[in-house]
């Protein structure tokens, strides 16, 4: 059948229809994801005239400010700071800091300003992304933006306490709500940790460990990276996986999951953990980004 009206861009990354400046947003061919993301590599973004963006720019939001914890988690012992700042005037403001030995945030940490204006988001995360700081497990790593929330959820098993962010992707499910989340914390001591040459059978044992506790039963799982990495200067180890199931109450049939083990310096190393079911497939792209972009404190 054929259409009078202007033929619908594909799939894909288009510039957020929200206006917001440096985001994306998926485009499934008929409708917006309800997430957004900044652009960078791994988001190849197109263009359609469209889906040209109409609104302008939101102004710039207050800072950020936790949500309400729910159900049993313990206290929040995250460090969530905004480091996004604006041309010229904060420009002025970090040369006064510098050039008279201002104090230094005790916990954030800020990426470089761009020298200017022009120049293309870095590696990863545009310079002055928020970050969230884990004190506990002595691990930084990106806050994704809009529509993520603190985590405040209950505690979870592989962890002495929790850090992160999560959205709801399913308020209601057989066994509870289900979320997407990128958290971490200092894994507990059940799980046998004795040093960076045990990384690799240590994140295995959680990886199982997080399939009973979290995903649908029965599940499937294949095995898409298992390989020792460097973070920051310290020994690290990968797990990324696709979980698949087919149980009656769940929007999704599947999962990507991301375990990275991170040794500190510590009695605990640090855990990363990032799961995004297949009802947000678009955000997978930014597992790697994420991992890319973790400090050790």
């Amino acid at each position: 059948m054929t259409s009078d009206g202007p033929q619908l861009p594909p799939p894909g990354w288009y510039a957020d229809p929200d206006g917001s400046p440096g985001m994306v947003r998926w485009w499934s061919g008929s409708a917006w994801s309800d997430v957004a993301t900044p652009a960078g590599p791994g988001v190849a973004v197109q263009s359609s005239p469209v889906l040209t963006p109409q609104r302008p720019a939101a102004p710039e939001p207050p800072a950020w400010t936790p949500q309400p914890a729910t159900g049993s988690a313990r206290p929040r012992r995250a460090a969530w700071v905004v480091a996004g700042v604006l041309g010229v005037v904060v420009a002025v403001i970090l040369a006064l800091v510098v050039g008279t030995g201002g104090d230094e945030d005790p916990v954030a940490a800020r990426d470089p300003q761009p020298p200017t204006a022009q120049q293309p988001p870095g590696p990863t995360f545009a310079p002055g992304t928020v970050r969230i700081i884990d004190q506990e497990a002595g691990i930084a790593y990106p806050y994704l933006g809009d529509g993520w929330l603190e985590y405040g959820m209950a505690d979870m098993a592989e962890t002495s306490s929790v850090a992160g962010q999560y959205f709801t992707t399913q308020e209601v499910t057989p066994a509870g709500t289900f979320i997407a989340q990128v958290t971490s914390g200092p894994l507990v001591e059940e799980f046998g940790y004795a040093g960076p040459g045990s990384l690799a059978p240590t994140v295995a044992a959680v990886a199982d460990s997080v399939r009973v506790n979290y995903y649908p039963q029965p599940n499937e799982r294949r095995i898409l990276r298992d390989e020792a990495r460097t973070v920051d200067g310290r020994e690290a180890h990968l797990l990324e996986f696709q979980l698949a199931w087919d149980v009656e109450g769940y929007d999704a049939s599947g999962e990507r999951a991301a375990l990275l083990l991170i040794d500190v310096g510590r009695p605990a190393p640090a855990l990363l953990y990032i799961s995004i079911p297949n009802t947000h497939a678009e955000l997978y792209g930014v597992i790697d980004r994420l991992i890319d972009a973790v400090d050790v404190l």
